[in-house]
């Protein structure tokens, strides 16, 4: 496998102490040395996937396997991935995050399972897998875990970012940050989503930020025009600086989408315009609160 280049291994050294040097957990001990891939190279480490971290600000990843010294050909393969931000690292942590999987204390988020643990802290994402074997005892990749939490940056907890969906309705732990192409639309290069319950309806909210007011009444229009294009029939409401929108999506079913200062703010799949505008006026006064930048 290639490795990074020279100029990019001497630039980030200290990315090496961050994984165990002899052991991760126990009887678990590295095999050869850790490796390192930058963005030529990270093709030959996970080829099928590399893409999805470019828009993240993927830098650098170290790996290392650790193998079972009882049974050798059982190891964890441990990951860490050096992104753009803090909020970037959080949304490659929620892309491979499931639902069904057991939180856990360690960085800033953790999540479980029998052949998987993943985390965040700072701007590292760390990605452990179980390889050779269907499940690895749990407590053996936890005290992995917390080895090399240790040895990242301490970090600032969850991105500020999270702090708008901080309503009731929201579904905690399902909030997700997409760096490109919200909902698939390249008129929503960037946004939050998340999971939210209203009249016992689960339905999906969402927020973009743009850089000016008039970035979003732009990003606004191209989503009214891409619904009319698709045979959608539009209703938009104007009141006073804001706009709102309400159709049906193609993809998402009925939407509702309003322009508030820089902000987009929507709810896809959902039955009630009334308790779409309900969400929305949750939302608003949470970005009042915590402005995402």
């Amino acid at each position: 496998m290639l490795c990074a280049s020279a100029a990019d291994y001497a630039a980030d050294s200290s990315l090496e102490k961050v994984l165990p040097i002899a052991e991760c957990a126990g009887d678990w001990s590295m095999e050869e040395k850790v490796t390192f891939y930058n963005r030529d190279t990270l093709f030959d480490r996970i080829d099928g996937e590399a893409e999805i971290y470019f828009p993240y600000g993927f830098e650098l990843l170290v790996s290392a396997r650790y193998a079972n010294k009882q049974n050798p050909q059982h190891a964890i393969e441990v990951d860490v991935y050096k992104m753009g931000s803090l909020i970037d690292a959080f949304g490659m942590y929620a892309n491979y995050r499931r639902a069904d999987d057991r939180a856990i204390k360690v960085g800033a988020e953790g999540t479980i399972n029998s052949s998987q643990l993943l985390f965040y802290q700072d701007r590292y994402f760390v990605r452990m897998q179980a390889t050779g074997t269907l499940s690895i005892e749990k407590n053996v990749f936890f005290e992995c875990a917390k080895k090399i939490s240790r040895n990242l940056p301490a970090g600032a907890g969850r991105p500020k970012e999270l702090e708008a969906f901080s309503i009731p309705a929201v579904v905690r732990e399902s909030e997700r940050y997409i760096a490109q192409s919200l909902l698939g639309y390249a008129f929503f290069p960037r946004g939050l989503m998340a999971d939210a319950m209203t009249g016992g309806e689960l339905v999906q909210v969402f927020i973009v930020p743009a850089d000016s007011q008039d970035a979003a009444q732009k990003d606004f229009k191209h989503y009214h025009e891409y619904l009319q294009k698709s045979g959608s029939k539009v209703q938009v409401t104007t009141s006073q600086d804001r706009y709102y929108l309400e159709a049906v999506d193609p993809l998402y079913g009925n939407v509702f989408v309003e322009q508030y200062g820089r902000y987009l703010i929507g709810t896809v799949k959902i039955k009630e315009t009334a308790a779409a505008k309900q969400l929305a006026e949750q939302l608003r006064k949470r970005l009042d609160n915590s402005p995402i930048h």
